[in-house]
């Protein structure tokens, strides 16, 4: 194959954004702790043009509208190349990235509405990662490998899970899929190029305290696996990357202790997720660390370690054609044929009530609790006056789930919800990745990856490696099975389009499988194209005013400076006069927000030793009133520094009044005083 990779920073506004995932209305950007990237790869055949793009990037989910203006810009950059079919966006479910990024309404209640800011850096992100690869290819080779990961997963929804047939389960040997499977990619001469790995965990080792930007466990894998390759180079620099991409994450939690009673200390692994004292908000699950930091670096280096052992054991080379499969379909009108006498409908879409419960990884609020199939009289009287009463046709549909949020019936100012879905695949040889629109659970990814694999097996191409890529191209939240279903706690509530929504999607990938077996990709009818609805900025965030600094200080002052001395394992930490950091992406300027600087005495100068994509660093900056702020830097000294003199650098922007109708935003800088790190 021809191979190019590329990554490229996507990052978006650290502050006053919400951050999407846990849809907690307070968890609002306030820093960084590391950088967000878009990953992607292109495999071409040497004589012919076919390719296949697939791009990880640092984000909550792909939204639709993300994927449109992509496929947008690559169109006017390279005609016919990457189209619908051929390029795969999937989000590694990060739920610490800036949100703001989608076109259907449910989406801006959580996020101040639609985010220019973070939408045009997540989407010219993509892009100049795939521009990257593009320019890159060279010829190379592809290895596969598959292996298992201990330690770093539960199953949140046991009891979900376990409504699934007996006979179905004793066939696994956990309610988790713990295989990663792994790509590894070479150039002609063996030289490493990158790798992508697929592994079912959800990003919820930050939990939603957290108001640092960052790309949660599997980016920190990413990190310790790119600054191990790139060896001297900086975080996000060098040119092996490496993505670690989401998988059938529904119901899988990192936070491998489990859900107790944040007041009482007790287990609350019951049904219902709920605790005797303080209800369903007090049940939340604890990783394996002291704290969110730590444990997101324990699970996110377990991942790391077993993609480090299969990369370098992978030995069974890749080999064949290259083939995509793309439809979009209306998913709240499938009819699906279980078997020759019985046919079923998916719904228009619909939360159900447990949807406002959340998770052990992240609670709700009031007093919703999981896997209730009653409505709530109360709460339902609201909905009917805000929001409006759910058609019967609709209740009917979504049985047993009782509909708290009727999005496929709201329209106001636009549909709540997609009804237009992409389904996709893409093989690359003996490897078909299912580009996947949402979090399919444990179950739900074994059964259509099963469902699959017989599909090739029964058309002639027996022994495909399927994998699942999770959160591709629209996010049309969870998939559960249809045992699972029943029982409606959150992931189920979640299935928007209802009880069936599992089997019209086995149904539609089978048939995309079907036609890239028997070479009949072009046969596919394209469906409904989706809406693009012209919004182009609808927000409830702050605007960005004059700012001041205090009387007798200037941006960039020292405000609180580091101690003269530290050791290996301490925090150094300065404060400055600040500036709000979403002046700096308004400018789409690409620079950091902080630089670690180490003396050298030989050259007599200052060099860049860290800056903000390490996870060592954070950035924190906090608004005070009249225009005023504070920026603090952190350095978290880890072991084996080198010891020495160092300082912290500060890089921001302000806004300025330059004449009565405009602002301009001015750079400045700011430094600490030098400090020593003595030997431990």
């Amino acid at each position: 194959y021809l191979v190019g990779v590329g990554r490229a920073d996507c990052t978006g506004p650290v502050a006053q954004v919400p951050l999407m995932g846990y849809a907690n209305p307070d968890q609002v950007g306030g820093g960084l702790l590391s950088r967000l990237y878009s990953r992607a790869f292109i495999v071409a055949e040497p004589q012919g043009s076919r390719r296949i793009v697939f791009v990880s990037v640092d984000i909550g989910m792909v939204s639709q509208r993300v994927r449109l203006e992509v496929l947008k810009q690559l169109r006017s950059k390279y005609g016919e190349l990457y189209r619908q079919d051929n390029v795969i966006l999937s989000g590694t479910h990060t739920h610490s990235g800036p949100g703001g990024y989608f076109q259907y309404t449910l989406f801006w209640i959580t996020s101040k509405g639609l985010v220019q800011p973070t939408l045009k850096n997540i989407v010219n992100g993509i892009v100049k990662s795939i521009d990257i690869a593009h320019e890159n290819m060279k010829k190379g080779k592809l290895f596969i490998n598959r292996g298992t990961v201990e330690n770093s997963q539960i199953n949140r929804s046991p009891f979900s899970y376990l409504a699934n047939p007996e006979s179905e389960r004793k066939r696994y040997s956990s309610n988790t899929d713990k295989e990663m499977v792994l790509l590894k990619m070479v150039d002609e001469d063996g030289h490493e190029l990158g790798l992508i790995s697929w592994f079912a965990v959800h990003p919820v080792s930050m939990n939603n305290s957290n108001h640092l930007v960052n790309s949660d466990n599997v980016g920190y894998a990413s990190y310790l696996f790119e600054q191990e390759k790139n060896k001297g180079m900086l975080p996000g620099e060098g040119s092996f990357v490496a993505a670690f991409a989401s998988s059938n994450l529904g119901d899988v939690s990192p936070n491998t202790r489990g859900p107790f009673c944040a007041n009482t200390g007790e287990s609350c692994d019951n049904p219902q997720s709920t605790c005797p004292i303080g209800g369903a908000t007090m049940c939340m699950a604890k990783g394996p660390g002291k704290d969110m930091f730590e444990s997101t670096r324990i699970i996110g280096k377990n991942i790391y370690l077993k993609a480090k052992e299969l990369y370098e054991k992978a030995s069974q080379e890749v080999t064949g054609p290259l083939s995509s499969a793309h439809q979009w379909v209306n998913m709240s009108n499938v009819s699906v044929e279980l078997n020759a006498t019985h046919t079923v409908q998916t719904c228009k879409p619909a939360l159900g009530h447990s949807f406002a419960a959340g998770t052990i990884d992240g609670v709700g609020a009031f007093n919703f609790t999981q896997g209730s199939v009653e409505g709530d009289p109360f709460w339902d009287q609201i909905r009917d006056q805000l929001l409006g009463e759910p058609s019967n046709e609709t209740k009917a549909c979504h049985k047993p789930k009782p509909i708290l949020f009727n999005t496929g019936e709201m329209t106001w100012p636009h549909p709540w919800h997609p009804d237009i879905v992409d389904v996709q695949i893409a093989a690359i040889g003996s490897l078909a990745i299912l580009a996947v629109p949402g979090e399919f659970t444990t179950m739900s990814g074994r059964r259509l990856r099963e469902a699959v694999q017989r599909e090739f097996d029964s058309h002639g191409t027996p022994g495909m490696n399927v994998v699942i890529a999770g959160l591709c191209n629209v996010y049309t939240h969870y998939i559960t099975t249809y045992e699972e279903y029943q029982r409606q706690r959150y992931e189920a509530a979640s299935t928007i389009y209802g009880p069936h929504t599992l089997s019209a999607y086995i149904q539609l990938y089978r048939g995309l499988a079907k036609a890239i077996a028997l070479n009949g990709t072009q046969e596919l009818s394209p469906g409904p194209e989706p809406p693009f609805f012209n919004v182009t900025s609808l927000t409830l965030l702050p605007s960005l005013s004059v700012e001041n600094a205090p009387a007798g200080k200037t941006f960039g002052d020292v405000l609180e400076e580091v101690r003269p001395e530290y050791r290996e394992g301490e925090v150094a930490e300065v404060t400055f006069v600040g500036a709000n950091p979403r002046n700096s992406a308004e400018n789409a300027t690409e620079h950091n927000f902080l630089t670690v600087e180490r003396y050298s005495n030989i050259s007599s100068s200052w060099s860049v030793v860290l800056n903000d994509a390490s996870w060592d660093t954070r950035f924190y900056w906090s608004k005070g009133s009249r225009g005023q702020s504070n920026v603090t830097l952190e350095w978290h000294i880890p072991a084996g520094t080198e010891p020495g003199a160092y300082r912290l650098r500060y890089f921001g922007h302000y806004k300025k009044r330059a004449t009565l109708f405009r602002v301009i935003s001015v750079p400045f800088e700011g430094s600490s005083s030098a400090f020593q790190i003595t030997a431990p």
